[in-house]
């Protein structure tokens, strides 16, 4: 399976493992929820998805790489006691805490999470002195003679022997004691991703045009190649800040991520092809609908990859566009959520400016105890920031003697500003987006690469949304047109064959 169809597998799981009677105890009881398992290469995700599920079900994740830990912290320290049995005194040895089912326990005891995913990652590359431990932890839900909280469901991931040569088999035992599930890369369920993600737009073309080249694994007389899906997300995040500090990302960078000779050379060579086409094509131009007639005979007389990169670089531009747009529209709601509720708390007050810092306080709170929890991600995190800021910065200033009325009335023009903010952000976006597809209309008549651009778009889930609420006509009748998810890799198969 891939790693989307993993991550609904174990929401499903932890779903119906959470799930209670009439009773309040759990329908599934511990002793029959099985761990569950994770074989698959190495970075493709298997962290990933257990932040993104754990988020998404508002429940606890402690996580943990296990070939980092001791026997001692895995286990915790063994200690004398004495016990008397049928009159004879004896010592026998206990062990402290384990350093994981403590960070459990403190999970429970800060955020008030009572139930949670417990990740253990590498689970099968364990020192020998560890590998009864974990075979313990799978079968009986302990470590040492401490048990796992009810509550909590246990993950784990493994690398196959082929990446990994300190792998440890796992005996029948312990197999019929899990759910095991096998775990593969997939550049299209990635793409997805690495659109919310913002993963930069140099890369998703590069991929668009060598699929094979997403992830790699091979061992040969210098040792081992490899490229992952980790090494693209973290050489994105570092271009990206790169280009902001106008710092060339060049072939010895690029190694530095993707750990295979040759096609560390080829994505590096794309990358600056990727930035000169930036350059002559002027994308921000085609947006303003000032687009200059040589563009369209250089479009003309393109090779096959150039046409995909100019798509690919004008999808990139409106991501950004996008993005933003509903950064703004989410800010506007919950400013007007959070007027809604000031409007109430408002109705008798002596002080309307103590009560706006009051409810901005608790917002606050809310938002640093869902952060403390691993609730939000990182965009959301940023949001929930802004909003804060913004509501703190906007705060009318109370005149003693206004009444409500009058305190709410300044609010309303503040919000006012905002909802004129984003309407213009809103009407700019449409009129770029008519640009873009003017230039894609006549720059490729009605080719496939037209297609692969409202296609680009679909996949995208903020431009998605903005064209659900924002009708665009060339949008929907092309999208009308398209299969979603294997129809791009058809129409890139249909424009090589016409390159060919």
């Amino acid at each position: 399976m891939n790693i989307r169809e993993a991550k609904e597998e174990i929401i499903n799981t932890v779903r119906a493992y959470l799930s209670k009677d009439e009773t309040g105890a759990y329908r599934i009881p511990s002793v029959r929820q099985r761990p569950v398992l994770l074989m698959g290469p190495p970075g493709i995700g298997k962290t990933q998805i257990m932040e993104q599920a754990a988020r998404e079900l508002r429940i606890g994740l402690v996580a943990y790489t296990i070939t980092h830990h001791t026997r001692q912290s895995a286990v915790g320290l063994p200690f004398i006691r004495e016990e008397t049995f049928e009159g004879a005194v004896y010592s026998v040895t206990e062990y402290t805490m384990s350093e994981i089912i403590a960070s459990v326990y403190r999970k429970i005891r800060d955020n008030g999470q009572r139930e949670g995913i417990l990740f253990i990652d590498e689970i099968n590359c364990v020192s020998e002195t560890l590998a009864p431990t974990m075979l313990q932890f799978l079968q009986c839900k302990t470590f040492g003679n401490q048990k796992i909280p009810d509550g909590w469901v246990i993950v784990a991931a493994g690398n196959p022997p082929e990446y990994n040569q300190s792998v440890r088999e796992f005996d029948m035992v312990t197999l019929d004691r899990v759910r095991y599930l096998t775990v593969e890369a997939d550049l299209g369920v990635w793409r997805e991703y690495a659109a919310r993600q913002q993963i930069h737009g140099a890369i998703l073309s590069y991929l668009e045009l060598r699929p094979a080249h997403f992830y790699q694994v091979k061992t040969d007389v210098d040792g081992m190649q490899f490229v992952t899906a980790r090494g693209w997300e973290d050489l994105s995040s570092l271009m990206r800040v790169y280009e902001e500090l106008d710092i060339a990302v060049d072939e010895s960078v690029v190694r530095e991520f993707l750990h295979h000779e040759e096609i560390a050379a080829d994505a590096a060579a794309y990358f600056a092809l990727y930035r000169k086409y930036q350059e002559a094509y002027g994308i921000a131009d085609i947006l303003a609908g000032n687009v200059r007639q040589t563009v369209y005979a250089r479009l003309d007389a393109a090779a096959f990859d150039e046409r995909v990169s100019v798509v690919n670089l004008l999808l990139d531009a409106l991501y950004l566009c996008f993005r933003e747009a509903a950064d703004q529209k989410l800010l506007t709601d919950g400013w007007y959520a959070f007027l809604k509720e000031l409007r109430l708390a408002l109705r008798g007050q002596d002080n309307p400016g103590d009560c706006y810092q009051n409810l901005l306080r608790q917002k606050t709170a809310e938002v640093a105890q869902m952060k403390k929890a691993g609730c939000l991600s990182r965009r959301e995190e940023k949001r929930a920031r802004l909003f804060c800021d913004i509501l703190a910065k906007e705060a009318p200033a109370y005149v003693p003697g206004d009444d409500e009325n009058v305190y709410f009335a300044g609010c309303r023009e503040k919000f006012a500003v905002q909802t004129a903010r984003l309407e213009r952000l809103e009407h700019e976006l449409e009129e770029q987006l008519q640009h873009a597809f003017d230039f894609v209309e006549t720059a490729f008549l009605n080719g496939q690469e037209l297609v692969m651009f409202v296609t680009g778009l679909t996949l995208f889930e903020d431009a998605a949304l903005f064209l659900s609420e924002h009708s665009n006509e060339r949008y929907q009748s092309y999208s009308d047109q398209l299969l979603l998810g294997t129809k791009r890799a058809e129409l890139l198969q249909e424009l090589r064959r016409d390159e060919s």
